[in-house]
């Protein structure tokens, strides 16, 4: 063990990311970081919608090989799948293979290009919400669900997304920034 590797173990975490190397690193780089790039959002969001039921470890560890079969979550071209490739994916033993999560991921992305037009960015779209702010809570437990993903994921559905339930929307809102849910005791607070 290096110098690196002694200080990273050091380091006070969110209790969830102490599980393994690859958890380790989502939460110290990614998981919280806002993000504006509407293909990175909608990967985020369809990430979150195929944990649903799952433990995000099982998605973090498969996530290379989700960006592969859905083309990097490319929203065009996600938007364009069809029966073939709706049965391809469901061949993929690298993937969760759930007809019902992969439909609804064809049908955000469709909706995603509708936000789009609607009003300029997915992106703009998500951040107005928060006014463009973050939301940095003080938990000592974080919730399920919040006011906020409430309000957002009615929203979505209103606008036709599929498997945006308030739940999967918080985990969604923690993962690009919009809510900082790093707790107290944590580094990254």
């Amino acid at each position: 063990m290096n110098d690196t590797d002694l200080k990273n173990n050091l380091k006070n975490r969110c209790p969830w990311a102490n599980h393994d190397e690859e958890m380790t690193k989502y939460h110290d780089e990614v998981w919280g970081v806002p993000l504006y790039d509407d293909e990175m959002l909608f990967a985020k969001l369809s990430l979150d919608l195929m944990q649903a039921g799952l433990s995000w470890r099982t998605i973090l560890h498969k996530q290379k090989n989700f960006e592969q079969a859905f083309d990097n979550f490319g929203i065009k071209i996600v938007s364009t799948y069809d029966e073939t490739k709706i049965n391809q994916l469901l061949n993929n033993a690298g993937i969760v293979r759930n007809r019902l999560k992969i439909s609804s991921i064809i049908n955000n992305a469709n909706q995603v290009i509708k936000i789009q037009e609607k009003f300029g960015s997915f992106s703009k779209y998500l951040w107005s919400f928060t006014k463009g702010e973050i939301i940095k809570n003080k938990y000592a437990q974080i919730p399920p669900s919040s006011p906020l993903s409430d309000i957002i994921s009615a929203d979505l559905k209103k606008n036709g997304f599929k498997f945006v339930g308030t739940t999967i929307i918080y985990a969604f809102l923690q993962a690009v920034g919009i809510i900082d849910d790093h707790l107290p005791s944590c580094f990254r607070y």
